[in-house]
């Protein structure tokens, strides 16, 4: 019996699946709060050297808070003191403007800084005042916490094909949430970084298991929902970290906050159910049947155990052989999978060097940082619509490519914006360009878990999460090459888009398309093939002799 018409039967989008979209979007609100959470807690509030070591006993500490700033720090030409620098002795000259300061010996801070406190409680940066010749390793963090996703998403996506998708999904919630709240109580840099780096590990079993499970258990119709829905749980999670950040101030507590919603969704784990795809394709039909059951009895439709156990007794000794380990070496072994590997893999490379590296370049709308957060993260809501009627009414391969090609013109057009337009220019590109490269991440995820079959489908979600994470590593690169040509990094930033939108347009349409189930499907068909009327495609328990053409 073919899957989608199994789903027919017992309702392909009944309460059953609203349920298991719900649970999925809990853990998927928890994703941009830390994806972006170092925006926030390794933000470096103004600071000032302290000037404890200036006190000569008793002269300097009479002082207004004011004088002792003006004797004791140069000041920048916007009237505010040096962040890094202060005089080597008391400059008393300064308070009678006999002097302007701007040739007298400075050295570097001696006792620490003094930070301002109005808006961060505490970060990073003032923990371990990790500002002026450190600030670098603040930085870092965020590059540490990526590199745990990039190996999470590898080691997640292996295991998933392996173990199935429920039981891994627990075991990344269960990663996620030890470490995070590790992360919130470390005493050191050294343990905070590892933490970090195993926090990221564990979300990207998260990111990715849950958008395939639910899209596994829907039919074709709603696929295209499924996907939208969950890229809208990224741009409600990404305005509550804004919230969050606002309303809570120190950076352990925050990490706590924005963590605590991967309790409930641990609670809720135990009535998701396991994906009947997966249990079919690896010869496990009598758990499959009971949720197939499940489903049916919930959505209120005829069960149909005893009509699939017929089907998966005829099939028993193809069951077995179906029964195999499949890793990353599956997507490169036969001849369309390798191509259908490669193109994917840079198509994600471009759209996460792309979308990084426009978030990265654009200065803001010149608001504070909590309302320039949101702001930003409320343009990827009209997006996230567009592309849902979009991927429906032209096809994935033509939005895919449509967004990333319109992201290169708008970045390729801000270049040549005279000079007296920057403002505009600026604003054009954060609603316009960060709207687009998030349209095509949106279309992207779902474009990736139709072109793969089941038996790979997590390998190849894991291998097109690590090159995109590459992405991600390489755009501030990209941006330090302002220092060669000013429009550099946007001439490569936009390049990238462009390529990655033409390479797109060599990845076969998934509109009305069934989900491949077995490495054959793909070799022996082209993907277009397996179309919604197509009544020759099985679930990957028959034999490829079986088939007919």
């Amino acid at each position: 019996m073919k899957f989608e018409s199994i789903l027919e039967e017992i309702d392909g989008f009944g309460p059953f699946q609203i349920f298991i979209i719900v649970a999925l979007c809990v853990p998927r609100l928890v994703l941009p709060c830390h994806f972006l959470l170092n925006n926030f807690i390794a933000a470096e509030p103004p600071h000032h050297c302290d000037l404890s070591t200036l006190d000569d006993g008793g002269l300097f500490s009479n002082l207004t808070q004011e004088q002792k700033l003006v004797i004791g720090i140069p000041s920048r030409e916007d009237g505010r003191p040096e962040p890094c620098e202060m005089f080597a002795e008391p400059q008393f000259q300064l308070l009678s403007n006999v002097s302007n300061g701007t040739h007298m010996p400075t050295v570097q801070c001696q006792s620490g800084w003094v930070y301002d406190n109005t808006t961060f409680t505490s970060t990073l940066a003032t923990e371990w005042d990790l500002v002026c010749s450190r600030k670098g390793i603040s930085k870092a963090t965020s590059s540490i916490f990526f590199a745990g996703v990039m190996v999470g998403a590898v080691s997640f996506g292996a295991l998933c094909d392996k173990f199935g998708r429920k039981y891994t999904l627990l075991a990344s919630y269960i990663v996620s949430v030890v470490f995070s709240y590790s992360s919130a109580f470390a005493k050191s840099y050294l343990l905070f970084a590892a933490w970090r780096f195993l926090t990221g590990f564990g979300l990207a079993g998260v990111s990715l298991i849950c958008l395939v499970l639910g899209i596994e258990w829907v039919d074709v119709e709603h696929r295209a929902f499924i996907g939208v829905i969950g890229g809208m749980a990224w741009a409600v999670g990404n305005m509550l970290l804004a919230a969050f950040a606002y309303l809570v101030n120190d950076w352990r507590m925050l990490i706590m906050t924005v963590s605590a919603p991967l309790g409930l969704a641990v609670l809720t784990w135990w009535w998701i159910p396991e994906s009947a795809r997966w249990l079919l394709v690896n010869g496990k039909a009598e758990r499959a049947e009971f949720y197939l059951d499940k489903c049916a009895q919930i959505n209120k439709r005829p069960i149909l155990s005893s009509k699939l156990k017929m089907e998966a007794l005829s099939n028993t000794e193809i069951m077995e052989n179906s029964n195999k380990s499949y890793s990353y070496l599956d997507l490169i072994k036969t001849p369309k999978m390798r191509q259908l590997t490669l193109l994917s893999g840079f198509v994600w490379y471009g759209v996460a060097s792309t979308y990084y590296g426009i978030s990265l370049n654009i200065g803001g709308f010149g608001l504070n940082i909590y309302l320039n957060h949101f702001i930003y993260a409320a343009i990827e809501l009209p997006a996230k619509l567009l592309v849902y009627f979009c991927v429906n009414t032209i096809g994935r391969r033509k939005c895919q490519a449509g967004t990333l090609l319109l992201t290169g013109t708008c970045i390729a057009v801000n270049i040549f914006i005279p000079k007296g337009y920057v403002w505009l220019a600026r604003t054009i590109v954060a609603t316009l360009g960060k709207g687009l490269s998030e349209a095509s991440f949106t279309t992207l995820f779902l474009y990736t878990t139709e072109l793969f079959p089941t038996v790979v489908r997590q390998n190849a979600m894991g291998y097109t999460s690590c090159t995109s994470r590459l992405g991600v590593t390489m755009a501030p690169l990209v941006l330090m090459l302002d220092e060669v040509w000013k429009f550099l990094p946007d001439v490569i930033i936009c390049s990238v888009a462009i390529a990655a939108g033409l390479v797109s347009l060599c990845l076969p349409e998934t509109l009305n398309v069934r989900l491949p189930e077995t490495i054959e499907d793909i070799e022996r068909n082209d993907i277009s093939s397996f179309s919604i009327e197509n009544t020759d495609v099985i679930v990957g328990l028959q034999s490829t002799t079986d088939i007919d053409q």
